[in-house]
């Protein structure tokens, strides 16, 4: 009896598991080709990040209202000190790197931008170096080696090179590793208690949208104003199509931070990162199918080695998170009164090294 038990029980940990990695990658992959299919009609990627982050602002508003109302608990709202202070250098680079991602869709094909954006882990590894939030080790300077590598074999000779593009995506992909690095230090500040990330969400959209408004108004501002898709509008039904679009991507972005929290949670950061890394192949394998990228050997090769040297950092995370007395949750993650009525977690403890590989997992975005 007590066998069976537990054979059930490993059963279900492994169904719930491969559930919220499914979750996971419908949001994730979903949110790449939706902004992809979008830009080829509505060529106004500030503007539809910025109605994304009032979507998420407004979803991540509603939930804390829940919580507060469930649990009868105040949720953190910050001093206008620290939020100007702590939260606005992450909420900038978090804008930036999101808006110029976007913004690259209009000139590069999935698989290139899926590959651009994988080097974020290169520039996390060196900001986390820069920061000492990482030691300097030889293994670390191969990883940094073959994602580096990687990226050069795929982009090299590439038939369907777009240099503005490529510059927008990497910009994006260098902005992101000050972006991880900001915010794993915003979230060690327990002082701050934004350890719940969806009050962190709830705290950086409007400095995001503000952040990113300067942009918008100079690139698209005018050329918005006068589009017959939004303000000039003469089909109503148009209007509608276009704004139900965009508040649909919204979804997808907030659906994306959710089903990342919950896999982490109710998993470890180590799932995410070995669940980024397949994402990869996804991405580009449907890329390869449904938009006709094109894709040679050479490339594959390189995405190979980049992901070898992603697939290394992981590796030698989990050994040394063995090493530390084997993995745990996500510190902060799970036992809060009022997460357990969002995710009904249970207790966890504290672990640095999850909380580096997490940020290194989102990296991967």
């Amino acid at each position: 009896m007590g066998r069976w038990a537990l054979d059930l029980a490993f059963i279900w940990k492994a169904v719930l598991t491969l559930g919220l990695v499914l979750l996971y990658y419908c949001f994730s992959i979903g949110i790449t080709f939706y902004n992809k299919w979008l830009t080829k009609s509505f060529h106004f990627p500030l503007f539809m990040t910025m109605l994304h982050l009032a979507v998420i602002f407004l979803f991540s508003a509603l939930s804390r209202a829940l919580v507060q109302c469930s649990s009868h608990r105040a949720r953190v709202v910050l001093s206008w000190t620290d939020y100007l202070r702590r939260v606005a250098p992450t909420a900038l680079a978090t804008a930036l790197d999101v808006g110029l991602s976007n913004w690259s869709f209009l000139y590069i094909t999935v698989s290139l931008y899926t590959m651009t954006k994988s080097s974020a882990v290169l520039f996390i590894l060196i900001f986390s170096l820069i920061f000492k939030l990482e030691e300097l080790r030889a293994a670390l300077v191969l990883v940094v080696l073959l994602i580096a590598g990687g990226l050069f074999m795929f982009t090299y000779k590439s038939t369907q090179f777009n240099v503005e593009g490529f510059a927008l995506v990497l910009g994006a992909s260098f902005i992101g590793g000050i972006r991880w690095t900001l915010t794993q230090m915003l979230l060690q500040k327990a002082e701050l208690g934004l350890q719940n990330p969806i009050d962190t969400m709830f705290h950086l959209q409007p400095l995001m949208f503000l952040g990113l408004f300067p942009l918008f108004a100079v690139f698209e501002g005018l050329h918005l104003s006068t589009s017959e898709k939004i303000f000039r509008f003469q089909d109503t039904g148009l209007l509608l199509r276009v704004l139900g679009s965009l508040f649909l991507g919204g979804i997808l972005a907030f659906g994306l931070g959710f089903s990342e929290f919950l896999l982490v949670s109710r998993t470890s950061s180590l799932t995410l990162s070995i669940a980024g890394i397949f994402k990869e192949v996804c991405t580009l394998l449907l890329a390869a199918h449904l938009l006709g990228d094109q894709i040679s050997l050479l490339n594959w090769l390189g995405f190979a080695l980049c992901l070898s040297g992603i697939s290394l950092h992981v590796a030698l995370k989990a050994l040394r998170s063995r090493g530390d007395g084997g993995p745990k949750p996500l510190k902060g993650l799970g036992s809060n009164p009022d997460l357990e009525l969002l995710l009904q977690s249970s207790q966890q403890e504290d672990q640095d090294n999850e909380e580096e590989e997490y940020f290194v997992a989102q990296g991967q975005q």
